[in-house]
């Protein structure tokens, strides 16, 4: 025979309110914890975000250290909150996940490595290059075919901003593999350009009046003269090469417009003192069969007969 099971509302009233009453007196032995366990996670916020804080402003304030004290800061703020989550789990009494969290530490780094194989890579090239620093923010760079200033070097990308105001992030590991060209770090950089003048002019005295032009320019280093220098001798010019150095705090500012100065500021000069700036000449060749050269106008006649252009 089966027992019929009945559902006694007073039965159940009393045991739901011994299972309630036990948990209840469980929560009450382990308030004690939970509240130290959450001052010990308020603390850790707190004072993860005042080491971060306190770091990236004393090694943020060399200029050259801006990169690195920001990964600095980041990694010391992860590391202090970790600390402080596995102090939690101890007071509330989880030895035992703190002691498997750290035994898994290495298996987890595997497995995610493999899972995140990109993002790891550019993590790890960030780091890498924020203490290597092959650039620092507000540096002119290339990469590969991308120029501009450095705006930040965040933990998987780096932001560049070219001279056309697009914002490009270009992913770490391919900076770390990719040769950087640096226009900043110097200080200095030396600009170039071709003019052409004459055959029949003196190149000595043309060389002489460049030299003598451009080291009065504003912007031009006066410790690095410029120069010129015979570059080609052209069909129908003598092209000579002017160098000058000038300071790449501002690259775009600093060197680029001022190399339009320095070419506008070359011709004029050379235009003045009598030198000939010749444009290409077009050489006609008469073969011996032709005896005249065949021209043909074309328009309407004039008043006095002859054609005229329409």
């Amino acid at each position: 025979m089966e027992e019929k099971v009945t559902f006694e509302p007073e039965n159940f009233v009393k045991d739901f309110g011994r299972v309630l009453g036990d948990y209840w007196e469980r929560f009450l032995f382990l308030l004690p914890n939970l509240i130290f366990a959450a001052i010990i996670l308020g603390i850790t916020y707190f004072v993860a975000g005042k080491i971060k804080g306190i770091l990236r402003n004393r090694l943020g304030g060399k200029a050259h250290d801006k990169i690195t004290a920001e990964y600095i800061a980041i990694i010391s703020r992860w590391i202090v909150f970790i600390i402080g989550l596995l102090l939690a789990f101890q007071a509330l009494g989880l030895s035992g996940i703190a002691g498997g969290l750290l035994a898994s530490a290495g298996v987890s780094a595997v497995v995610v490595g493999f899972a995140f194989k990109d993002i790891a890579q550019n993590f790890l090239a960030g780091l890498i290059l924020a203490f290597n620093r092959p650039f620092n923010v507000n540096d002119t760079v290339q990469i590969a075919d991308t120029m501009g200033r450095v705006m930040s070097l965040d933990l998987r990308t780096t932001h560049i901003r070219t001279f056309d105001s697009k914002d490009v992030y270009i992913p770490n590991g391919i900076i770390l593999t990719t040769p950087v060209t640096n226009f900043t770090r110097n200080g200095l950089i030396r600009m170039d350009f071709i003019i052409g003048i004459d055959y029949n002019d003196n190149i000595e005295e043309a060389i002489g009046l460049i030299a003598q032009t451009v080291g009065r320019i504003e912007g031009v280093q006066r410790e690095n003269p410029p120069y010129a220098a015979v570059d080609e001798l052209a069909t129908n010019t003598v092209n000579l090469k002017v160098f000058f150095f000038t300071e790449t705090d501002d690259y775009r500012k600093g060197a680029v417009l001022l190399k339009g100065k320095v070419m506008q500021e070359v011709k004029k000069a050379l235009l003045d003192n009598g030198f000939g700036l010749p444009a290409n000449v077009l050489e006609l060749k008469m073969y011996d069969h032709q005896q005249h050269l065949p021209v043909e106008l074309t328009g309407k006649p004039g008043p006095n007969g002859m054609e005229k252009n329409g």
